[in-house]
């Protein structure tokens, strides 16, 4: 089976790196120059710059160069596309599993009301 990446794949495929979730949780504050938003990790500019450059290829982040520095903010968009698809998946599996209850609440309706052999 060929291997064909979605914007959402992308998105939680750089959501899957701790360090890019936290990233994700500082930009949540607000944008912020990219020298800031390093400070807390303990990795070479370099590594940190990958690190942005998977959120921003997946369309999570975006950045411009304001004078000297990088600036990072939140794109809201692509977050949303992930949580849609969270809140569709979640009202599909709370249907299948209000369908079993029902079900399996017929069925021991169903055993009580015919009586089981002693």
């Amino acid at each position: 089976m060929p291997h064909h990446s979605t914007p959402l794949d992308l998105a939680f495929h750089a959501l899957s790196d701790p360090t890019r979730r936290a990233v994700v949780s500082r930009l949540a504050e607000g944008e912020v120059p990219v020298s800031v938003l390093a400070e807390p990790f303990d990795m070479a500019l370099p590594s940190f710059a990958q690190h942005l450059k998977v959120l921003e290829d997946c369309g999570l982040i975006a950045s411009e160069k304001r004078g000297r520095s990088r600036w990072c903010r939140l794109v809201q968009a692509r977050f949303d596309e992930a949580a849609d698809w969270m809140l569709a998946e979640r009202r599909r599996w709370t249907e299948r599993l209000d369908r079993l209850e029902a079900y399996l609440d017929k069925t021991e309706e169903d055993d009580e009301g015919h009586g089981k052999p002693v």
